[in-house]
């Protein structure tokens, strides 16, 4: 593959529902420009971008594919990305390293919830966005029940550049509403535009003049004068609105059948900028100030990690977009981030599985590179001497924890560097060592999204772990004054053990208090420390649940000692007793974690949402409504939600999402606070 410099390059992620056909364009426009001599298949495996063993056993995209399409001198990355929702976080990788965006609807299923991700999270980033009706061929294909209930969706205004010849199986081509002109099968026959679509193109044509005469003022006027534009000045007017965002084009196609897919890599040209039109892009310089950075060769060295990958055999492979200067092979840069050097090897372009090995590269392009140390995604890689950073993408929270477990002694050595690695690929997979229920938890965005990691870290990494339902991190704390007195005595024939501690316990707004308020010397000082450590021990491990205990002051006001049996030990042991009666006798009770849940369904399920909100003792916040979708703010218990992402797809076929994050915590309820305290009781006696 030859070096394509900036103004030759196009970084486009193709977006969409799972099935709308992204992984099939992909191949199909790898195999009409020549870089395939044939078309691959999902089902047996063979595509250029489904090439990694989990996603050919599931038959969907897991990872984001670059796919370098060569056409008329242009390189186009085509980013193929998952389109189910549990793998979100790849596709927000891929636009954050994207000028352009393709949200592919299928002409029959329409818009579902990949579509409507697809589209609000290309619109955060800004960039111009094409609308691509796929499968025009399918049997109850309807181009204008599609185009419009995506018109319902977004108040952006979408504009036909596009008309489809005939629909299901009548679709035989595409009515380019520019040139108007008709391109019949694969496109590579141009012929005029048939009669029965002749006044349909006309109109739509018209509608298109005026949208790309918005784009400069010149036009406009010229516009007002002529009452047309030639095909030129429109493709510059388009160019300029979509850019700013004030329309989005639609196009039409059968990926399947190559069928409109040459007047797509035509108009990704025409009106998709180069990184060079695409700038200027922000980045943070050395003191924290945002500064602007143009997509140049001769600019400092900006590269930005976008995505890594971690295979035994491999390596770990590292994905970068060159936002400012050169890259080079056998070369050193440095980590910004990080603040080290790293040593670069051979560079390489990324197809598929393959990597075409380079020299160079330019400004804007995308590119591999193995086995760096260090680096992760997220980080900026450049010159030591003019420190950039450049801003690394935001991801949602983790929906869906599972405790992990090691099933063998030589798991559990390996466990925490194996999930580090995991986490380090996928920004939106995190995991920790849970201090309330000590257990190793793993975050991510659903089921099949933690059930891919799992099968990863064994299949590539040899740890097998089980998983289980976490434990809710509830607290345990008080509610009054509570009082304790413990006489620890042991007599052992020699020297014994003699200690005796009276406390009080009260409500406190901090984590713990202690006050030594002992008069009269009762009790040397020297022993408070041992006392203190006696009530943080059992605090950690909790007195009626075995949850960790948070808010109780302590005043120490009495006790007794020995001449010659007390002893540190004595006294650590009667504080730690003292405090569990005192805590049992200050109202003890369960605190839960509430979290703030938004959730986002159609209009039609919203009854079915609110009466399973109620059974989780949810309290609405607020409700909105949004081009035929209900959003629900509700505060709900955390443990009420561990598998809501799993029941939520159910009760809204799939087209249901939400978000949630940590709020507070609160009082459990009491009917609860004891089945939890009668569980825990169970666990302790199965123990004995």
């Amino acid at each position: 593959m030859k070096e394509y410099k900036s103004d030759s390059i196009r970084n486009i992620t193709l977006a969409s529902h799972s099935g709308a056909g992204k992984t099939i364009l992909g191949e199909a426009l790898l195999f009409i420009t020549g870089a395939n001599n044939r078309m691959g298949k999902i089902e047996d495996g063979s595509t250029t971008s489904d090439f990694d063993e989990e996603e050919q056993r599931r038959n969907i995209s897991i990872y984001t594919t670059v796919l370098p399409v060569e056409y008329k001198d242009v390189k186009i990355n085509i980013l193929d990305t998952p389109g189910y929702t549990d793998f979100l976080g790849e596709e927000i990788s891929a636009l954050r390293v994207s000028d352009g965006a393709i949200i592919m609807v299928d002409a029959v299923a329409g818009i579902e919830v990949g579509t409507e991700l697809a589209w609000s999270y290309s619109g955060d980033f800004n960039i111009p966005r094409f609308v691509l009706i796929n499968k025009m061929d399918r049997d109850n294909a309807n181009y204008h029940k599609i185009f419009n209930a995506f018109q319902e969706m977004t108040d952006v205004r979408l504009i036909p550049i596009q008309l489809p010849m005939g629909e299901q199986a009548d679709f035989k081509g595409i009515i380019d509403l520019i040139s108007m002109k008709a391109f019949e099968g694969v496109g590579n026959d141009v012929i005029e535009i048939p009669a029965e679509f002749k006044e349909a193109a006309e109109e739509a044509h018209m509608a298109l003049v005026e949208a790309a005469a918005e784009g400069k003022d010149s036009l406009m006027e010229k516009f007002f004068e002529v009452g047309t534009l030639e095909p030129k000045e429109i493709t510059q007017g388009l160019k300029e609105v979509i850019k700013n965002g004030s329309f989005v084009p639609v196009l039409v196609s059968s990926a399947s059948h190559q069928i409109g897919l040459i007047p797509l890599l035509n108009s990704i040209i025409d009106l998709m900028p180069s990184p060079v039109e695409a700038g200027p892009y922000k980045a943070i310089d050395k003191d924290g100030n945002e500064i602007e950075l143009q997509s140049e060769d001769s600019g400092p060295l900006a590269a930005y990690v976008w995505k890594t990958t971690a295979d035994p055999f491999v390596g770990k492979q590292t994905y970068f977009r060159v936002y400012s200067g050169l890259f080079n092979s056998d070369s050193r840069v440095w980590n910004q981030d990080k603040g080290l050097e790293e040593r670069i090897g051979t560079v390489s372009i990324p197809r598929g599985k393959e990597a075409i090995n380079v020299k160079t590269i330019h400004a804007g392009d995308i590119a591999v590179v193995p086995k760096l140390s260090e680096t992760v995604t997220g980080n900026t890689l450049g010159d030591k001497s003019t420190p950039i950073k450049l801003p690394s993408a935001k991801y949602p929270n983790a929906l869906y924890r599972v405790a992990v477990t090691p099933k063998t002694q030589a798991d559990s050595a390996k466990i925490s560097t194996v999930l580090t690695r995991l986490c380090e690929e996928d920004m939106t997979l995190s995991w920790e060592n849970d201090s309330t229920t000590r257990q190793t938890v793993l975050q991510g965005m659903g089921d099949q999204h933690i059930d891919v990691a799992v099968r990863r870290a064994s299949t590539k990494f040899q740890l097998n772990i089980n998983i289980a339902e976490p434990r809710v991190p509830y607290k345990e704390t008080i509610t009054k004054e509570g009082v304790g007195v413990y006489r620890h005595k042991k007599q052992t024939g020699g020297s014994g053990q003699f200690g005796e501690v009276h406390l009080k316990v009260m409500p406190h707004e901090g984590e713990f208090e202690m006050t030594w308020d002992v008069f009269g010397g009762a009790i040397s000082n020297s022993y408070a420390s041992s006392i203190q450590k006696g009530i943080l021990s059992t605090m950690k491990d909790g007195i009626i649940a075995g949850y960790p205990v948070y808010g109780a002051k302590v005043s120490v006001y009495d006790g007794k000692e020995h001449p010659v049996d007390s002893k540190p030990v004595a006294f650590e042991i009667a504080g730690r007793e003292a405090f569990k009666i005192a805590f049992q006798d200050a109202g003890p009770v369960l605190m839960e974690p509430i979290m703030t849940v938004k959730v986002t369904v159609p209009e039609p399920n919203m009854g079915d949402i609110m009466g399973d909100l109620n059974t989780r003792r949810a309290r609405v916040q607020g409700m909105d409504a949004d081009h035929g979708r209900s959003i629900v703010i509700a505060q709900v218990p955390l443990a009420e939600m561990l598998r809501y992402t799993t029941q939520l797809r159910s009760l809204t076929g799939g087209r249901g999402i939400f978000d949630m994050e940590f709020d507070h915590f609160e009082r459990v309820p009491a009917h609860l606070q004891q089945e939890i305290i009668e569980e825990h009781k169970r666990q302790l006696e199965e123990k004995e």
